[in-house]
């Protein structure tokens, strides 16, 4: 005869759950804004379900009345204002190449994901907007030498233009050859407010 399985000890505490970093918050405020709420239930279906549970059956005398649906629009829900990209001026990416203007920091992502690449741009930008900081050079690297052109490359460029980092980005542009060339990005940040 089979002996059963011990039953688990629910009695002891529940494992808590580290808290987030600074960089894991600022990435997830970043997704959090982004996220559009789904839609409520319509009054009549939340209406059907607590009449249709017997439990709460008894304590309802009459069902709630729905209301027609009147011919007046809702006025669109507004998007938060997102600022444009604007190109880095002539002058100033001609001072950054000859070394006139400084290059206030520098983010490294070769050899990293993607994912740790995004995190690790997003900190970045995020602490570089923090510090009030003007410009600082991206180096994605060329990617690979037979001919086909590196994934962070295409991808931080693509990145740069999405809405979550606009806050942190006023433009962006191929950096100088003695800065890296096609494999770094000149960044100017967005100053904070």
């Amino acid at each position: 005869m089979k002996r059963p399985a011990p039953i688990p000890d629910l009695s002891a505490p529940l494992r808590r759950k580290r808290a987030l970093s600074e960089e894991e918050r600022a990435l997830w405020e970043s997704v959090a804004k982004q996220v559009k709420p789904l839609r409520k239930r319509p009054v009549a279906a939340k209406a059907r379900a607590v009449a249709s549970d017997p439990a709460t059956h008894h304590a309802i005398a009459k069902p709630i009345p729905v209301k027609p649906a009147t011919a007046v629009k809702a006025a669109p829900a507004q998007r938060p204002h997102v600022p444009p990209l604007a190109p880095i001026g002539r002058r100033e990416r001609t001072k950054l190449s000859r070394g006139r203007s400084e290059i206030e920091a520098r983010l490294d992502l070769h050899g990293m994901t993607q994912t740790r690449a995004h995190r690790a741009l997003t900190g970045f930008l995020h602490r570089a907007h923090q510090d009030g900081l003007t410009f600082v050079l991206v180096i994605t690297g060329k990617g690979r030498s037979g001919g086909e052109s590196g994934v962070l490359r295409r991808q931080v460029p693509e990145w740069l233009s999405l809405p979550e980092f606009r806050t942190f980005v006023v433009g962006f542009e191929t950096a100088h050859i003695g800065h890296g060339g096609e494999g770094a990005l000149y960044v100017r940040v967005r100053r904070a407010r």
